[in-house]
């Protein structure tokens, strides 16, 4: 009890000098209006495919076979996206089609690039895309199917299809001879 009263003198004069000191405001904050998000790059346009084609990345898909009665077809395209390239088979006249979502209003050249040939051949407007019919037999269709893992479809001002020559092209050429 002793050391209390020591204390307490003490303590009382430590309370007391903190009640005369002034207390100061906070410095008053003024909010930042918040950052505006930075505007978005537009997206790159689709690359220039320079030097060797054989090198050139595939274009996103798949190929999707269909048999059918009347007709068999490959479609090329991503999952739950649009075809862009169609191999179908005319069994009953035995013609291929191969085919390219896009219409214009008069024909255009549809170049085939393949390891072992080059063809351009003439695309029709048919609705809603652009045809082109060969024979069952045209040794244009073997050539894709064999090409060296790729073959290439370019149609001005379409962009070039760099596309994997997987065996569904070989099944529909199959299916018409």
């Amino acid at each position: 009890m002793r050391h209390l009263f020591r204390i307490a003198p003490v303590l009382a004069l430590g309370i007391a000098a903190s009640a005369c000191v002034p207390s100061v405001a906070p410095p008053r904050v003024t909010p930042s209006p918040a950052p505006t998000p930075a505007a978005r790059p537009l997206p790159a346009p689709a690359p220039v495919l320079k030097g060797d084609w054989r090198d050139w990345p595939l274009t996103p898909g798949d190929w999707r076979y269909q048999d059918g009665a009347r007709e068999s077809v490959a479609r090329y395209g991503e999952r739950g996206g649009e075809t862009v390239f169609a191999i179908r088979c005319d069994k009953k006249r035995r013609q291929i089609s191969l085919s390219r979502p896009g219409a214009a209003p008069r024909s255009l050249p549809m170049t085939i690039r393949t390891s072992s040939q080059t063809r351009t051949l003439t695309a029709q407007p048919d609705g809603r895309e652009m045809v082109v019919t060969l024979a069952a037999q045209d040794r244009l269709l073997d050539a894709m199917g064999f090409s060296r893992g790729r073959f290439i479809v370019e149609m001005p001002p379409m962009q070039t299809l760099v596309i994997p020559s997987w065996a569904e092209v070989l099944r529909v050429t199959e299916d018409c001879r």
